[in-house]
């Protein structure tokens, strides 16, 4: 095969010439089109129909839409020469394009990197992250002027930092992950566990990442997949999904696949071969013995090393941000509205009322084909139960965060008072003032509007600050008018640097700097007075308990007074407490949200990582549980013990009829996690070596080396590949030590225990 390939390569001889990089007819048209555009926004702006932060937001859009259409405009132009390329292979006529076969084949190049070089270089980013309006139009092959070129300076210079910086950083997070999980060894067959994950198609905005079939392959089915459809079996319970299942998934109308994972396995070291699946490198069932702990930690930690460099790469500009303000069905379908309240406007337009509203695409036999999430306020373009095609329009919304009279009505203000909570701002380029609600010192006034009609109740809208008001008081209003609008903040180009500090917190499991507050039942929403300066939010339940949460009242809110929330549900903008879903939600959906929120963050950079490798990680981090009653046991109260040594114990206590404990799960950070495993050798050579030892000392522990660490400190074979205990046993005879020897002891009583709890 090298002989082959060195010879091919050396008669093919690609090289690259200047005359490869083809820069598309259309651009000059796209560009055109562009600028007319942003003039636009600029004289929207000027006559005060919008603010300087939106002109900001459309005129970036812009300019990364028209990046964007450059880009695919010279892919395809590419495509054609390659096809024409294709068409007359051994004939004198045209050669494949080198930088397409370069890119194509996955070589060298990146899409972005290709159409800078024939296409435009477009967006660049500040030293401080934020973008610069002006894109560079130009490309490498056509040359940048001296402008374009200081421009582009700003972000290769923040490259370069970055790569040094960032090399440090990710080799950190390498070695958390591999002292986590250095000991998860696949150790047995099949753990008979009952518990699952079930997957669906990943999405994001209603736009699907990841396809069911790439997210379950080399998984193992936990239940029978049946087409709901047709009814016919689709894959067996206990099967691996390999190429011919994916099939087989993929023509059915499976929308859901119960599988087998880490995350649910009962194997009391390691993990089991059914819960893991497949070995990605060879396609096969994975063997007995392999250190999958360490080849997840790998998978994760590598690519942070290629993302820091990211940057680097595309030398600073500005990707990723093009942000739909629409959704486009990607199917032809029937629409099918859930929960929505609409109501139709002057301009006869259809606007949603509410927050938990949905729209479904589905097809005749009634699959649902997309799901879209509506946001408050986004305007339908279609009828329920109307038939759409591919790429039919079917909802926008503005770029705004709005407030919106529910009812018709009389606007009065409330707690209005100039200067105090809000401010008169006239811009001078629109000859025109609009109020700003400001940060407010004083407690006691609390800015909202009432819209009321006679004999009518009111209604009440709270203004949080930075909101500017299109009404007047005392002006009219009807349902689906703006009341106020809210900026959402300016974009900054999204680098790994936002990411790889983001894995690290979801790792660490660290409280975010802005979490969410997040409701604890389901229940309908009441708003309170203010109280120390937060307002009072309160859930009451179906059965009449009353929930209640303080929110800064700076904090942008995602409910009204009067909405229906379920358990979970965030109640203010920021990020997700993950302790907070853990209490909330339970161990089960905290496993899925971390493993989605890490993915994301890979995804981003166009980085791909199989879900089980976090799952790997996830589960080490979930694998402790606090003792909340001791029972008859030896545990104290607040004692942190693993899951499995619980279990053991439990049995013992129900075999001699005593009373058993009860925990309930914690989420440790990987850092704390490796320092409070079973082995204090692997924990003494990771951090705090002084502490482990002594606490080790003085609690008088033994270390019985399962793990791969400790036994290589030690300077023994590790229990991993020919190492593993059941292989040396069967092949070479029993050459043990005398520690060995009671730790297979201890296994031999907790089989006989599991035999007597499960018989």
């Amino acid at each position: 095969i090298k002989q082959l390939g060195f010879l091919q390569a050396t008669t093919g001889g690609i090289s690259l010439s200047i005359d490869n990089l083809i820069v598309p007819e259309a651009k000059a048209e796209i560009v055109e089109k562009s600028k007319k555009d942003v003039e636009q926004v600029e004289s929207l702006y000027k006559d005060g129909a919008i603010t300087n932060g939106e002109r900001y937001n459309k005129v970036i859009q812009i300019w990364a839409r028209a990046t964007e259409n450059v880009a695919s405009e010279m892919i395809n132009e590419l495509e054609v020469e390659d096809k024409e390329a294709c068409a007359n292979a051994d004939a004198i006529g045209k050669p494949f394009n080198p930088v397409f076969m370069m890119l194509d084949s996955g070589a060298r190049g990146s899409r972005q990197q290709i159409r800078q070089l024939g296409g435009m270089r477009g967006l660049m980013a500040k030293p401080s992250g934020e973008i610069m309006e002006t894109p560079v139009l130009a490309n490498f092959k056509d040359g940048l002027n001296a402008f374009e070129y200081f421009i582009s300076t700003h972000g290769a210079r923040k490259g370069l930092a970055d790569t040094a910086l960032k090399t440090a950083d990710s080799g950190y997070l390498t070695r958390r992950l591999v002292d986590v999980a250095q000991e998860v060894v696949v150790n047995q067959d099949d753990c008979n566990t009952i518990g699952f994950i079930e997957m669906t198609d990943l999405k994001e905005t209603g736009n699907i990442i990841e396809l069911l079939e790439d997210r379950v392959f080399g998984r193992v089915v936990a239940e029978d997949v049946i087409d709901p459809v047709s009814g016919k079996l689709v894959v067996r319970k206990g099967e691996l999904i390999d190429t011919e299942n994916v099939g087989l998934i993929r023509e059915s109308s499976v929308t859901r696949v119960a599988v087998r994972s880490v995350l649910t396995c009962q194997a009391k070291r390691g993990v089991c071969v059914k819960c893991y699946g497949m070995d990605l490198s060879t396609s096969k069932f994975v063997d007995q013995g392999s250190a999958v702990g360490i080849i997840a930690a790998q998978s994760i930690g590598e690519p942070g090393t290629q993302l820091t460099m990211r940057t680097f790469h595309i030398g600073g500009t500005a990707s990723g941000l093009v942000e739909q303000n629409f959704n486009k069905s990607s199917f032809d379908g029937i629409v099918q509205f859930r929960d929505v309240n609409w109501v139709k406007v002057n301009s006869g337009v259809f606007v949603v009322l509410n927050r938990k509203a949905k729209l479904a695409i589905v097809s005749e036999d009634g699959r649902e084909l997309e799901l879209f999430d509506l946001e408050y306020a986004s305007r339908l373009m279609v009828k329920n139960g109307q038939v759409v095609k591919v790429g039919q329009k079917v909802t926008e919304w503005d770029s705004h965060k709005i407030i919106m009279a529910e009812k018709t009505g009389k606007v009065c203000f409330a707690d209005l008072i100039e200067n105090v909570t809000y401010q008169e701002q006239y811009d001078e380029t629109t000859k025109r003032s609009r109020k700003t609600i400001l940060e407010r010192r004083d407690e006691k006034r609390q800015p909202y509007l009432v819209v009321s009609s006679s004999g009518d109740e009111e209604a009440r809208y709270y203004l949080p600050t930075g909101a500017m008001l299109y009404v007047e008081d005392g002006s009219k209003v009807s349902s689906g008018d703006v009341l106020a609008k809210l900026p959402r903040e300016g974009k900054r180009t999204k680098d790994i640097t936002g990411g790889l500090p983001r894995v690290a917190e979801l790792f660490e499991a660290r409280i975010p700097k802005d979490p969410a507050v997040i409701s604890d039942v389901d229940g309908v929403v009441r708003f309170g007075g203010l109280h120390r300066g937060q307002r009072r939010i309160s859930i009451t339940t179906e059965e009449g308990e009353v929930f209640e949460y303080n929110v800064p009242r700076s904090k942008h809110l995602n409910i009204e007074d009067g909405d229906s929330v379920q358990a979970g549900d965030s109640l203010t903008s920021g990020v997700a407490n993950a302790h907070d879903i853990l209490k909330i939600l339970g161990p089960d959906e905290l496993q899925k949200y971390l493993v989605k929120e890490i993915q994301e963050v890979y995804t981003l950079q166009g980085v791909k990582i199989n879900d089980k490798h976090i799952e790997m990680i996830v589960r080490q981090m979930l694998r402790k549980v606090a003792i909340v009653d001791a029972g008859d046991t030896s545990f104290i109260i607040g004692d942190r013990v693993d899951k499995v040594h619980l279990q053991f114990v439990n049995k013992l206590m129900v075999k001699e009829g005593k009373k058993v404990s009860v925990a309930k799960p914690i989420l440790m950070g990987i850092t704390k996690a490796s320092l409070s495993t079973e082995s204090f050798i692997s924990a003494a050579s990771f951090q705090e070596t002084t502490r482990v030892l002594t606490e080790a000392a003085v609690l008088g522990e033994v270390d019985y080396l399962y793990g791969l660490k400790e036994n290589v400190i030690i300077g023994k074979l590790i229990p991993a590949g020919t190492g593993i205990p059941s292989f040396r046993r069967k092949y070479l005879g029993d050459d043990i030590s005398e520690l060995e020897q009671q730790a297979r002891e201890e296994e031999q009583m907790e089989i006989g225990l599991d035999k007597i709890s499960l018989g």
